[in-house]
């Protein structure tokens, strides 16, 4: 029998880049289940794959050259989507608290170094400056709740340039200490390589981009272009005596102007960055961590638990005091905490440099139990920044009071109808009509999606007769209908790029109802479609006719107000209930059901409607027994990621499924804040787990004791 472990660690370098994306391609589905942050996720692939862990893959050359790049594309993804102007109104708070995360963490640091650690000064500055730098892991967790612009992430944001620029001072000045050449010379050298490198990058870097981006609009070539500009900030940073860190940041910051957020260019420049670069770079930090040492004595553990802890604390000491100091809510420095309490590969980065170095006695300068205790140090700090971010994205969303704008006569509504079903395809457009303006006389669009298979044309033919059926119902309302017959790999990307053709305000798609094509409760393409969109999107399934129906129950979440799209929803079934001449019914909070009441009252006066309190989102299996036969059951429910949403809704397919079967059902994914999720983003892939892998244990459990 051959022996396995012969074969391990891989070496080879395709198998080891095919074991990456393997890695990432399987990771967000593993993460899911385990309710882990994928971001977190990441680095614990790379701690089980790496020689600490598993010892599956060599850590070779390619982690070193992926994983830079992916730091600098955080870097740099950053500072490009920084506010400038918010930067420039808030240039003195940015520069104290930048002062501040750099001053609190660096003499907190340096003074435990010295006391606790019994560290040599040179030993101990370098940890002060390594952790009063940080890097913005968590930053993409800000992009997805749509807060780039908020105050307190541009401050975070531009202070991490300047505790960044001053920790890379300091070690400048250790590695000139110990090669004989800190004296006054180094300091005027490099202060005028500084301010030349500055200069020359915002001289000539705008107008060669300008003239670039005139003259040639080649998709590929402008990417190559902007990639270019950002290695050779980074390299010339290097060559100034920074790390290429600062160069890939300085480089977002003149571009910034250049590259709008919405652009495609920037799509493509997000895109490559999360889909390839992030992930390596993760993974090959995780590879460094050394997680047995924890298990090896107490030694290591004092060391990692004095660096979190102080590294951790001072950053909290000086974000919560630069809040204070700004009159700043609280929950801005919750966020500031969130956003500065990382670190990263940077800060191997300088703790490599510190192991090149020799003090007096012939000792490097970072041993290699302060080298394990940084890289562990890095995976709770991890932790810690994803965690508070998110926590801090929901407070400042809450907090602002960003309600949702109420629609107008004039919002331009387009509904998406796919239908597959000849049985059902009729009662879906029955109820876009009902849901529709007509005043707007705003045609509706059935799609059929079909596989490209071997079965293609045959069910093309079908679908353009579902089509013709469907149009010539529609026409018996005098309502006009568009049709297309899509072929498509993959239903959800058929269904989303035709959202987009169409221009399409959102979706009405019936539920899965046909187990035997697949037994999971969305089916098989509905979860990715509305994880997949941030536009409305309506699934219902309808036992009885739409004209039978007697009463309408809504089911509201908390917080349901500060989605945008929460007017939209509202207005549908507000008019689906005038429509049908029947009471609608909602349960929620009460400030919730506040903002209903005052809609209704002011559009549909003449709607009756009723409003029950419900204190929490467990309470709604209680409905069930008040739904009867007669009666259609909205639920209003939210991704993940978005202010309304809760851990309760993940139980939502079970208790759909053994409280409301048989029933009229409608659940509604309203419109919500951040960016288009049609875009990469690698803080939460589009593909989220149905169930969780506790909640499979449980019921595992749960059957075993039953038999």
């Amino acid at each position: 029998m051959p022996n396995v472990a012969s074969y391990f660690p891989i070496t080879d370098p395709t198998l080891i880049f095919f074991v990456v994306l393997l890695i990432i391609l399987l990771a967000p589905i593993i993460m899911g289940k385990l309710r882990i942050p994928h971001i977190i996720g990441m680095v614990i692939a790379g701690v089980a794959v790496g020689r600490y862990g598993f010892d599956i893959l060599d850590r070779d050359a390619s982690f070193e050259l992926f994983g830079r790049v992916g730091l600098y594309y955080i870097m740099f993804l950053a500072s490009l989507e920084m506010d400038m102007d918010g930067l420039k109104r808030n240039k003195y708070h940015t520069l104290i608290f930048g002062v501040l995360t750099f001053a609190v963490p660096f003499i907190m640091t340096y003074a435990m170094g010295v006391t606790l650690l019994q560290y040599s000064t040179a030993t101990a500055l370098l940890l002060g400056s390594l952790m009063a730098s940080n890097t913005l892991v968590s930053y993409p967790i800000v992009s997805r709740y749509g807060l780039q612009r908020k105050p307190s992430v541009t401050l975070s944001v531009g202070s991490t340039m300047l505790s960044l620029l001053a920790a890379l001072i300091v070690l400048a000045a250790i590695v000139g200490a110990h090669r004989g050449g800190a004296g006054l010379w180094f300091w005027l050298w490099f202060t005028l390589k500084f301010c030349c490198y500055c200069g020359g990058l915002l001289w000539g870097m705008p107008r060669i981009t300008r003239w670039f981006l005139r003259r040639y609009s080649d998709a590929v070539m402008q990417f190559i272009f902007v990639m270019s500009e950002l290695f050779i900030s980074a390299a010339l940073a290097e060559l100034v005596g920074l790390e290429g860190i600062f160069g890939a940041f300085f480089a977002g910051l003149i571009l910034n102007r250049y590259i709008p957020h919405v652009s495609p260019l920037m799509n493509r420049i997000e895109f490559i960055g999360n889909a390839l670069f992030i992930p390596y770079f993760l993974i090959g930090v995780g590879m460094l961590i050394n997680v047995r040492l924890l298990f090896q004595g107490g030694g290591i553990i004092w060391v990692v638990a004095c660096i979190v802890v102080f590294g951790t604390l001072s950053k909290a000491i000086a974000a919560y005091a630069s809040c204070l100091l700004f009159r700043m809510p609280t929950s801005s420095g919750h966020m500031m905490f969130g956003l500065t309490s990382a670190h990263a590969a940077g800060a191997i980065a300088m703790v490599m440099v510190g192991m090149s170095l020799k003090l007096p006695n012939g000792r490097p300068v970072v041993d290699e139990r302060m080298l394990n205790g940084v890289v562990i140090m890095i995976l709770f700090t991890c932790i810690i920044s994803s965690m508070v971010t998110e926590w801090a994205a929901q407070k400042i969303t809450l907090r602002d009071k960003n309600f949702a704008p109420e629609v107008s006569p004039e919002d331009d509504e387009k509904i998406l109808i796919p239908v597959k079903y000849p049985e059902y395809a009729n009662r879906l457009v029955n109820m876009g009509i009902m849901m529709r303006n007509p005043k707007l006389n705003r045609s509706l669009v059935a799609l059929n999606v079909v596989y490209d298979d071997e079965y293609m044309r045959q069910h093309q033919e079908q679908g353009r007769r579902l089509l013709e059926q469907v149009t010539q119902y529609a026409s018996g309302s005098d309502v006009k209908m568009q049709k297309q017959v899509r072929v498509a790999a993959n239903i959800a990307n058929g269904i989303k790029h035709a959202f987009k053709e169409f221009r399409a305000s959102e979706i009405l798609i019936g539920m899965h109802t046909h187990s035997n094509v697949s037994p999971k409760f969305w089916g098989q393409f509905h979860q990715s479609l509305f994880n997949g969109l941030n536009r409305q999107i309506i699934m219902t399934r309808l036992n009885h006719p739409l004209a039978t129906l007697r009463r309408i129950q809504v089911a509201v979440p908390s917080r349901a107000q500060y989605e945008s799209g929460f007017y939209r929803w509202l207005e549908r079934l507000a008019r689906l209930a005038g429509n049908l001449e029947c009471r609608i019914l909602f349960h929620g909070r009460t400030d919730t059901l506040q903002m209903i009441r005052e809609y209704i009252q002011n559009r549909h006066a003449a709607l009756r409607a009723s409003y029950v309190s419900m204190d929490h989102w467990n309470e709604m299996p209680k409905l069930a027994s008040s739904i009867a036969d007669d009666h259609l059951f909205v639920v209003v429910t939210a991704r993940k990621g978005t202010v309304s949403y809760k851990a309760a809704q993940d139980r939502l397919p079970e208790e759909l499924t053994k409280y409301f079967s048989g029933k009229n059902l409608m659940i509604i994914f309203p419109d919500q804040y951040g960016d288009d999720m049609s875009a990469m983003t690698f803080a939460q892939p589009q593909h989220t787990e149905e169930q969780s892998a506790y909640e499979l244990l449980r019921n595992w459990l749960h059957q075993k004791r039953n038999l």
